[in-house]
């Protein structure tokens, strides 16, 4: 499809923007894309495959800039990505996608915003700023995530508590590294090394910059969040570990000199002392042994 620059996006058929090729969006798939960047008269040399592409990136030629963008799926963050290419020149943008989310961010534009792309500049920023407007919302479901967790913490309720942590930590770094290529990228555009773009209409890509980055500061903070719940959880385990040990410890010291005594007792010789009427003697003194021992752990405030 093709959408043609103005206040509003308009889509035109091929032969009506022949007719005048004005500066417009082009918005094509794999199998169409060098017909499509050789109408722009964009010349690209390499290979274009969609799924090769693992990274958010800028590459500047004389002219033209390429750039690929490599965009985690909100449902799986982990393992799903929304990839294209795009490619500018002076006058048009050529955007490549064969799962058609550019469109759908397109006509999301179309829809909420007044301003839709009067230059190249403009729609880029809203193009972009539309594909990052979720994303603070989902760091917001993140948060909440961890604040249950914290709460499932300080109440002791820990099942499968590994298993819901790690996930999330892995994907917020995933979002991390998103972020700061998302960084990098509007920080190429902005530098506008090949002079493509008009210098009054920089100062879009330097707010894209700006959201990026906190962006990626908020992710960082729930990263560090994310670590300060999982050492809640160990000092939890720690602590019950710790009372474990302690119960066992009263257990031993209190039955190690019943032990002894039996011990003692068990010895065979004829004629220890004791051993004929020596039974009443030796329960009543492992009581007394037992008594004395609670009663010192409970003075000392261990049991």
């Amino acid at each position: 499809m093709i959408f043609k620059f103005g206040g509003q996006l308009q889509p035109v058929e091929i032969e009506e923007w022949e007719a005048e090729r004005s500066p417009a969006v082009f918005v094509t798939d794999a199998r169409h894309a060098e017909e499509t960047l050789a109408r722009a008269g964009i010349i690209y040399e390499n290979e274009i495959r969609l799924e090769k592409i693992g990274f958010c990136k800028i590459e500047n030629q004389q002219e033209c800039v390429a750039g690929t963008l490599c965009i985690p799926k909100l449902l799986d963050v982990l393992n799903s990505r929304y990839r294209m290419f795009f490619f500018v020149n002076r006058y048009h943008i050529v955007i490549v996608d064969d799962e058609d989310f550019s469109l759908r961010l397109i006509r999301r534009i179309q829809r909420k915003r007044m301003h839709q792309g009067e230059t190249k500049e403009r729609f880029l920023y809203n193009f972009i700023a539309e594909f990052m407007s979720r994303d603070q919302e989902m760091l917001v479901a993140y948060e909440r995530r961890l604040l249950r967790m914290e709460e499932d913490v300080t109440q002791e309720h820990t099942e499968m508590f590994q298993n819901r942590l790690m996930p999330i930590r892995r994907e917020l770094l995933n979002l991390r590294s998103y972020y700061d290529e998302m960084m990098d990228l509007t920080k190429e555009l902005e530098e506008n090394e090949n002079g493509l773009f008009l210098n009054d209409q920089l100062k879009y890509f330097g707010t894209l910059t700006d959201r990026a980055d906190r962006l990626m500061s908020r992710t960082s903070h729930l990263l560090e969040y994310a670590r300060q719940v999982k050492e809640a959880y160990q000092s939890q385990i720690d602590n019950r570990q710790n009372n474990n040990m302690q119960f066992l410890t009263v257990i031993s010291t209190i039955f190690f000199p019943l032990t002894l005594i039996t011990g003692w007792f068990g010895m065979n010789f004829k004629d220890m002392p004791g051993l004929e009427n020596g039974y009443p003697a030796v329960m009543a003194l492992s009581i007394v042994i037992i008594v004395i021992c609670i009663l010192i752990f409970k003075k000392k405030k261990i049991i």
